[in-house]
């Protein structure tokens, strides 16, 4: 048994294929993005004059330290691309997996040792937490 289409029927399927694969491609090209639960820790610094670049590196190196040691840290960035206000020279930033993560990061030990040793050389910092709802 052979079935037969007109031609109207197999330029309406095509027709319809065409507009599905038009209407995928549109969707799989939008632009995905997530919203996460985590923490988002951003400093930026301006330090003070006469700090070596040494030493400006050595403390931007410590966030790596305080992340190795601070339970529920995701992820850290410690090159800043770009700074506005264009006065700040470096800026890192930590994710933690949530709000606990952030509190005891903190008031952990590490951290506050790092101040100790390296909030000194800065002349001003900026720090933001940011999450989602």
């Amino acid at each position: 048994m052979q079935i037969h289409f007109s031609k109207f029927t197999k330029f309406f399927a095509v027709a319809a294929l065409a507009v599905v694969l038009l209407a995928a491609g549109y969707v799989a090209g939008q632009n995905r993005f997530g919203q996460p639960k985590t923490i988002i820790h951003l400093v930026m610094i301006k330090w003070n004059p006469g700090v070596s670049d040494a030493d400006k590196q050595k403390a931007i190196e410590g966030v790596k330290e305080i992340a190795a040691k601070t339970p529920g840290v995701k992820n850290i960035w410690l090159k800043a691309e770009r700074l506005q206000p264009r006065d700040f020279n470096a800026a890192f930033v930590i994710e933690f997996k949530d709000r606990a993560a952030a509190d005891a990061y903190a008031e952990s030990a590490v951290h506050k040792a790092w101040e100790e040793q390296y909030v000194p050389l800065r002349q001003v910092s900026l720090s933001i937490q940011v999450s989602n709802p």
